[in-house]
Order: C-alpha cells, then structure tokens, then sequence
C-alpha cells in the first residue's frame, strides 16, 4: 500500500491543479499552481517548461517539496477536502521533446484544457514551441494530510491598502500560505489573509507545523478548463505575532504579467528567452519539438 492511498485518490485526481512549493536558494518556499498527474506506483508525476525552469534548479539543489491540492474549480466537486502531500522531488536534466513516458500526463492535459490542444497546430507552433520542451518532476509522498475544505467564495477581507502586495491579494478571498517547518521543509496551508499595519494576518491549521522564517502567499485563478489563468506570489517573511502569524511583505511576483493584453505579448517573448538561456548554459542545440505525438495524443483527447 502506497503512503498516498491514506488519502480520498478520487478527490485528488479530480483536482484540475495543485499548488507546488519548492525551496528558494534563500529558503524561501516558492509556490505555483501546476498540474499533477497521480501514477499507479504512488509516485506523483508534473512537470515544467523550459522557459520556468526555476522549479528544477531548485529540486536539483533540495528535493524536499510540498502540494496542496486546494482549488476545486472544474473538478466536478463541491467542498471538497483539502490534500497535502510533502515529500521528495527529482528532477533529471533530460529535455524531454516529445510525450514519452508522460503519455496519460499530456492525454490529461489536453482533455482538461482544450485550447492547449491549438498549441500542436502549425499557425502555433512557432511561437509554442518552447510550450513542450519539458524536465519531469517525480515526487515520492512521504507524508499526507487530509483538510477540511476552505471555501473559496466570497469576498476579500478588505479593500487594498499600502501593503506590498495588497492589490494581488485583495482581488481573491483566500491564498494559500507557503511557509516552512523545524526542518526546514515547505508546508502550505490555505488561509485568508487580512491585512494589518505590519503585515498579512494568516490563520494556519493546527496540522501546518509552519514557524517564522521565509514565507510566501500564492492567489491564483483558472476556468473550468484551465484558461484565463492569472497566478501571484507576495514574498515576505512569517513572524508570529501573540496567538496567531503574520506574513511581512517584500515583494511581488507576477510571472505572467497582471493582465494587460501587452503582457501576452512580453510573456511570449520572455519564455522564449529563458528557454533560449537554459539551452545556452549547458552549449545544447534546441531540440525539435515531436510534433506529431502531441498531435495524435490532442486528436484522442478532442474524440474522447
């Protein structure tokens, strides 16, 4: 029997994302919402593009990673509990061009996000490419809790304030809080936020062994089908502050801009860059994209 059985597996595979914490090279947990795909061993399989490597730089330096499985929004559910997984990650520097070994991983993809499946078009694959030029992540459980659901509807605690980072947190009525424990290994915990003079006031569960040190708050947002995507992190540091914490604020992180038509384009040409970068670090060619298998897995999902 697998660790991750002691968890609803239904529950957990419904989930359309999860949030993903890895450590920083500073410690900080840093947190993003990313698609996981659970495999028969137990094992839970992600991924990431080239263009956000940073994920792999950082399991590559320290495995030890966390998900909550949190945001219901398309599975199908109604309340229900939250999933926390933390374990250990791996991460080969292998650029992987092409679905293989991954097969059920994209055929899940291209099911739950149909305008991904545009991407393996030939009008998109110019701009797309660097989209399926892939390092696998394999995480090994090695503890799971099961929450309680957060509500996620209704409205934010208070209107934006001079706090960095309270106009991102303000738009949503809960993040989910990325801190660490005594060991230093990532805990996550969905939490709403309310803002005082010195920080972000955050409730974290009895079973989230968090304790002061780096921290960050992740909101993010999709459609039923994984569109209209908007993801922030506000950086800071947790201190407890009498009974309860508090997140100071650093800093913002808006990889995919705020949302301006404009940013569509910057973000185009930035993943492209980065994919460019990555390549040019370690004197590699790019790699030819496998078009055909991502066409054929894409066809199997729109018939499906």
């Amino acid at each position: 029997m697998a660790l991750l059985d002691s968890a609803p597996l239904d529950v957990l595979d419904a989930y359309r994302t999860c949030e993903f914490a890895t450590l920083g090279r500073d410690g900080t947990p840093l947190t993003w919402p990313t698609a996981v795909r659970r495999r028969p061993d137990g094992t839970l399989l992600l991924s990431t593009s080239l263009a956000f490597a940073q994920k792999a730089l950082n399991i590559r330096r320290d495995g030890r990673v966390a998900l909550l499985f949190s945001d219901p929004t398309g599975s199908g559910l109604e309340n229900p509990p939250q999933i926390f997984v933390g374990g250990h990650a791996e991460c080969p520097d292998e650029i992987m061009t092409g679905p293989q070994g991954a097969e059920d991983y994209w055929r899940m993809l291209f099911e739950r996000q149909p305008h991904s499946r545009s991407y393996v078009t030939a009008p998109m694959r110019l701009v797309m490419d660097w989209y399926y030029l892939r390092l696998l992540i394999t995480v090994t459980p090695q503890q799971v809790v099961v929450r309680s659901p957060l509500p996620l509807s209704g409205t934010p605690a208070a209107p934006p304030g001079e706090l960095v980072g309270a106009a991102q947190l303000a738009r949503f009525p809960t993040a989910v809080l990325a801190a660490r424990d005594a060991s230093g290994a990532p805990v996550l915990a969905r939490t709403r936020p309310v803002p005082t003079g010195e920080g972000f006031a955050v409730d974290v569960p009895a079973d989230c062994p968090a304790t002061e040190g780096p921290a960050a708050l992740l909101v993010h947002r999709h459609d039923e089908r994984l569109n209209h995507m908007h993801n922030a992190l506000v950086r800071g540091e947790l201190r407890a502050a009498g009974t309860g914490w508090v997140l100071v604020p650093a800093k913002v992180v808006e990889p995919m801009g705020s949302g301006r038509v404009s940013d569509a384009v910057s973000v185009l040409r930035s993943t492209r860059q980065a994919t460019d970068r990555y390549l040019r670090r370690r004197g590699l060619p790019r790699p030819r994209v496998r078009w055909a298998q991502f066409r054929a897995l894409a066809q199997d999902a729109r018939r499906s």
